[in-house]
């Protein structure tokens, strides 16, 4: 397999740990990340008040990708659902292709059938597999207890993405993690939003959401969250400690990344996939995973 890395904007700037963490689980499932340098924002920022721009941002990265005979893996789920909303819209409407084209030939571009985009979340689920992909768990991560958060634009706007898990009871990140031998927490309002969409224009609401979702978890009684979406981790791990100040709370969840919490299942080091970077840290996950696994022997 063998996919153009869409990046987008907040990963290399906030979340390298993601990108670390995504390239090396890449690695071990044989799927080959190709850089595409030309990539530049999807276009998803300026959507809600120019949309002819934000189509002819996407339909510039597909358009490269295209170039290149690639499909696209985006590991952010507003990026994926940017860019897979243009492709879809643009093989429906030959006007919109004619006129976004016209744009794209001052970059020595063309648009013409588009490629096929996909989060990596879901190349692992789909191109992967679960069979092949529990053939590269090496450590049972047993005793482990995690809460998923989905987010809004991994399965949203749903008719884009051609039926790929249920968008009211999603399920697909949680099959992945409950491979490693951790526990699914299941929880409360599991389905709301991080409040990361109104952080720019209204703070203190955008943290109180956040902060509705990290009690709800802490209720369940969760080792940490599981998450695929780099502006979710903003909220909940670069702001948490802002929340805790804020609401005079105390959570001390690490927020992981599903590429981190399949990496330590294969083995990888902590460092190798960036668990040294995350704001909440991670340092004490390695003894409470091997208290966890040793606790029914001892029983």
């Amino acid at each position: 397999m063998k996919y153009a890395l869409f990046l987008g904007c907040t990963i290399p700037a906030r979340s390298r740990q993601y990108e670390l963490s995504a390239r090396k689980v890449a690695q071990e499932l044989g799927i080959e990340f190709v850089d595409v340098e030309e990539f530049i924002c999807c276009g998803f920022p300026v959507k809600s008040s120019e949309i002819k721009s934000a189509m002819v941002l996407g339909a510039y990265n597909i358009a490269l990708a295209e170039r290149q005979g690639l499909d696209l893996c985006a590991l952010c789920s507003s990026c994926t659902s940017a860019l897979t909303e243009v492709a879809h819209h643009l093989a429906h409407d030959t006007k919109a292709k004619e006129e976004v084209n016209e744009s794209l030939a001052k970059a020595g571009l063309k648009y013409d059938k588009g490629v096929k985009v996909r989060h990596f979340a879901r190349v692992i689920y789909e191109e992967v597999g679960l069979d092949e992909l529990k053939k590269h768990i090496t450590r049972s991560l047993e005793g482990f207890r995690v809460a998923t958060h989905y987010g809004c634009h991994y399965l949203k706007p749903s008719e884009i993405y051609d039926g790929f898990d249920q968008v009211e009871n999603p399920h697909t990140l949680d099959e992945m993690i409950a491979l490693t031998g951790a526990t699914v927490v299941d929880y409360v309002n599991k389905k709301r939003c991080c409040g990361g969409p109104l952080l720019a224009v209204e703070e203190k609401i955008a943290l109180a959401i956040a902060k509705e979702k990290l009690d709800d978890i802490k209720t369940a009684a969760a080792d940490a969250i599981n998450l695929v979406c780099p502006f979710c981790s903003v909220m909940y791990d670069s702001n948490q400690k802002s929340i805790e100040t804020a609401f005079n709370a105390s959570y001390n969840l690490p927020v992981l990344y599903l590429t981190q919490i399949l990496g330590l299942a294969m083995g990888l080091d902590r460092k190798e996939l960036g668990l040294n970077m995350n704001v909440v840290k991670t340092k004490d996950l390695e003894s409470l995973l091997e208290s966890r696994r040793q606790k029914p022997s001892q029983e």
